[in-house]
C-alpha cells in the first residue's frame, strides 16, 4: 500500500499540533501543573518543573512549530515507507 505524502503529512502535522493545543488549553485553565504532578507521580518520579503562565504568542507559536515538524515527519515517514515497499 503506498502512502500519499501530503495527507500523511498533513495527518500528523495536525494531530502533533492538536496534543500541544491541548497542552495549551491546560495551561489556559490551569490544570496543567496539576497533569504534570500526577504523571510523574505514576512513575513514582518528583516533578522538577514548573508551568509558566500563559502566554497567546507563545502558545501560537508552538502549535504552528509543532505542526511543520509534524508535517516534516510524516512526510519523511511516507517517503521512507513508499520506498521500502515499492515492489509490494
Amino acid at each position: 500500500m503506498k502512502l500519499k505524502l501530503g495527507a500523511t503529512a498533513m495527518v500528523l502535522g495536525v494531530f502533533v499540533a492538536l496534543m500541544h493545543a491541548v497542552w495549551m488549553l491546560l495551561i489556559y485553565l490551569g490544570l496543567a501543573q496539576i497533569y504534570l504532578n500526577w504523571i510523574f507521580g505514576l512513575h513514582l518520579i518528583t516533578n522538577p518543573y514548573r508551568v509558566l503562565p500563559f502566554n497567546f504568542g507563545t502558545a501560537l507559536t508552538l502549535i504552528v512549530v509543532t505542526f511543520i515538524v509534524g508535517y516534516i515527519m510524516g512526510w519523511v515517514f511516507a517517503f521512507i515507507w513508499n520506498r521500502l515497499h515499492k515492489g509490494k
